[in-house]
């Protein structure tokens, strides 16, 4: 049966005169929500409804020179789609392209031409572009598309409607963009199982839900790109389509787009401004429009270079035939059950809430160390502060549990990230990962983004190996990249391995010798050597690439994870791989520390530093040049840090025998602090020290303690790498 739309636009397109534009605006607007929404009707059927409202829109916004050759060719496509439910109707295969189906006075050379397969529309990849003969083969199901069909280029994505409500906008965008994330990830395990009808149906789902909700909500242009978007994924849920490269780039660049036209709706909401279209908008409305030619040109054997209308740096075939893949271990979240329901909360209502609650921890702790609560006598109310400091300990936990996150979401952005470098290298490479459940503060989640997305890169390029190179030396073709993540005692472990050929060593010596930034002379054990990567400006790489090579990302990595009082160490075998261990805090609101006494004044010092604290006896202790004063422990030589003498502290014990060492640090890193008395175990919530003070080296922050006073939390990395390196307090002075 023919859609009664098609049969209403077929008798008034042939009665329409360029000249009536309101009349031309109601049939376009009828064809593009039949195309869009009309579900009953074939995919076939629509794009040739949606072609025929694209020349439509083209004489509204007066971007043809002759609007009377645009409304013919309008109602030939509307002529197309009746013939195709027609078709439909007598269950008739669809044709091939032939000279039949090509608009009046087109040859069927001609007609090849408008698919996109010549020259003359200059539609081709660049030159750098690998021929279509590298491509992986897929099967094409050839569709009755009469011309390339051309978008209308918008200025932009419309506007949001006045009277929309902007609860309901909110809830949508943020819904949305769960969807669009979970959507990545189903398309990213595609790759690897094509046959993953779960997986299908996951981004079908996420599209469908953003383009009927964006219809509802009056926001018309990212409905359309959503059908279109959709239409691709069903074409590919109906087999009509194999889920390979090229399909998979289409789709991942949908969901990008999706992404990008939701930020700008967002913006427009409080901008008051239109809807910036995103930048592959047009683009890749036209690869949509024309799915089949695009297609084709990878596929066409031995033909011309592969037909790519503006291809992205994710869209680029690698120079190998062979498939790119990146695989992940699931891309469907497991169902929510009914404890994990969830209510959305805006962070600075919830960063107000935690400060807050950290206020309220310092007044307990001050009433609680009060003279008149501590008098002898006062059980009753000694029992009442105490129980109130229980209650306060689990609201501070509860809180801060609050702002705890998963590291998922981070971790399927670094998997998207590998696929697309991998391709662009012409790598094989299987990314993994685990531990993606683990919790972080968000915002040490936000901070290690950056730094994550600089390691990945390097190891996809400089790390795994190209497969041939891999294959002479005996190891599989696709290279291996693990990404993990776990708990240990108080600090999160994120764990980076690849199994590439590693850190050459000699050649990094080599290169910081030229550098300037070690002298020949010098002696380096292996972790010294590996940590030269950090240099700024350091880079080993032969040759400049536009996805590394510059020396300006692993400063950055180690400047960004210490920032936050973590610390990042490297292990590596050459021809076997690298990992990065990055050990980060839980959080940085507060802090478990063991409160220390030097002089008259008092520091903290993270327990999850502490290894152990003794007194020492002389015969442990010793000089040896130039390291200065050490203690001998379990047959471990440790260096010794007087922090009185590091922050000029007078009154303090200078006799090693009288006062307290705390070993801490751990590994290559651990040294010996003196301090003169352990005052006990205590919570405090960590402050900034303000513009005003500055940094300090060896210091991370400062806490109001229970008398009131300030006490200044020891950055225990950060000191051990100063005391290392020389006498402690030249150190301090010369880093300040």
């Amino acid at each position: 049966m023919i859609p009664p739309e098609l049969n209403d636009a077929a008798f008034i397109v042939v009665q329409l005169e360029p000249t009536e534009i309101n009349d031309i605006k109601e049939l376009r607007d009828s064809l593009r929500h039949f195309a869009v929404f009309d579900e009953s009707a074939k995919p076939a059927i629509r794009a040739h409804a949606q072609r025929a409202a694209t020349c439509l829109s083209q004489i509204l916004l007066g971007n043809c020179d002759d609007p009377a050759l645009h409304l013919e060719q309008a109602g030939e496509a509307i002529e197309a789609a009746v013939r195709a439910a027609e078709m439909e109707d007598r269950g008739e295969p669809r044709p091939m392209m032939s000279e039949s189906h090509a608009p009046a006075g087109t040859s069927a050379h001609e007609s090849a031409d408008a698919t996109g397969l010549s020259d003359a529309m200059d539609l081709r990849a660049p030159a750098a572009m690998v021929p279509a003969a590298a491509a992986v083969p897929m099967p094409i199901v050839a569709r009755d598309v009469a011309a390339v069909i051309e978008p209308p280029m918008l200025d932009d994505g419309g506007t949001v409607p006045d009277d929309a409500d902007l609860s309901l906008l909110g809830d949508f965008i943020a819904e949305s963009r769960e969807g669009m994330a979970g959507a990545e990830a189903a398309l990213l395990a595609l790759e690897t199982n094509p046959d993953d009808i779960e997986a299908i149906n996951t981004v079908f789902r996420a599209f469908h839900t953003v383009k009927g909700t964006a219809a509802f909500m009056g926001l018309d242009r990212l409905a359309e790109f959503a059908h279109h978007a959709e239409s691709l994924l069903s074409r590919v849920r109906d087999r009509e389509v194999a889920y390979t490269q090229p399909v998979a780039s289409l789709a991942l660049r949908s969901n990008d787009v999706l992404a990008e036209f939701l930020n700008g709706v967002e913006q427009s909401v409080q901008s008051r401004l239109p809807i910036v279209l995103p930048n592959d908008h047009h683009a890749l409305m036209r690869d949509l429009l024309n799915v089949d030619a695009v297609l084709a040109g990878w596929q066409a054997p031995g033909g011309p270079e592969r037909l790519a209308i503006a291809p992205t740096d994710a869209d680029i075939a690698p120079a190998s035939a062979e498939r790119v893949t990146a695989t992940r271990p699931s891309a469907r979240p497991a169902p929510k059950a009914d404890s994990e329901l969830s209510v959305r909360v805006r962070t600075d209502r919830l960063d107000r809430l935690i400060d807050m609650v950290g206020e309220l921890v310092i007044a307990q702790s001050m009433i609680a160390a009060d003279p008149i609560v501590t008098a002898v006598g006062q059980h009753d109310l000694v029992k009442k502060v105490a129980q109130s400091a229980k209650i306060m300990r689990e609201l501070q936990d509860l809180s801060m549990s609050m702002r705890m996150v998963p590291l998922k979401s981070t971790f399927q952005k670094l998997a998207r990230l590998v696929r697309d470098v991998a391709v662009k290298a012409g790598k094989v490479v299987e990314f993994v990962t685990e531990g993606e459940e683990t919790e972080l503060d968000r915002n040490m989640v936000d901070a290690i983004a950056d730094p994550l997305v600089h390691m990945v890169r390097n190891a996809v390029d400089h790390g795994v190996e190209a497969p041939g190179d891999r294959e002479r030396v005996g190891k599989p073709p696709a290279g291996r990249i693990r990404l993990a993540a776990f708990q240990q005692g108080g600090s999160v472990i994120v764990e980076l391995r690849d199994d590439g050929r590693g850190l050459n060593r000699e050649r990094i010596l080599a290169k910081a010798i030229e550098k300037g930034l070690i002298s020949s002379s010098h002696t380096l054990s292996d972790s010294e050597i590996n940590a030269l990567i950090f240099a700024p400006g350091f880079s080993t790489a032969e040759t400049l690439t536009d996805i590394s090579g510059r020396g300006v990302g692993m400063d950055v990595v180690r400047r960004n994870i210490e920032s936050i009082h973590g610390r990042i160490d490297i292990h590596s075998v050459l021809g076997q791989g690298t990992t990065f261990q990055i050990r980060l805090p839980l959080t940085l609101a507060v802090t478990d520390g063991m409160l220390v006494r030097v002089g008259e004044e008092r520091y903290i010092v993270p327990l999850t530093s502490i290894a152990l604290s003794f007194r020492p006896t002389a015969e442990m202790l010793s000089s040896i040049p130039p390291h200065g004063e050490v203690v001998m422990l379990r047959g471990e030589v440790l260096p010794v840090v007087r922090l009185h003498r590091l922050f000029d502290i007078p009154g303090s014990v200078t006799a090693p025998t009288d006062a307290i060492l705390m070993i801490v640090g751990d590994g290559e890193r651990r040294v010996a602090l003196l301090v003169d008395q352990l005052l006990g175990q205590q919570q405090v919530v960590a402050k900034a020290l303000g513009d005003g003070v500055g940094e300090i080296p060896g210091i991370s922050g400062g806490a109001i303690l229970s008398d009131g006073r300030v006490g200044l939390i020891i950055d225990v990395a950060r000191l051990t790498a100063i005391a290392r390196h020389g006498d402690g307090r030249a150190q301090v002075a010369h880093a300040a």
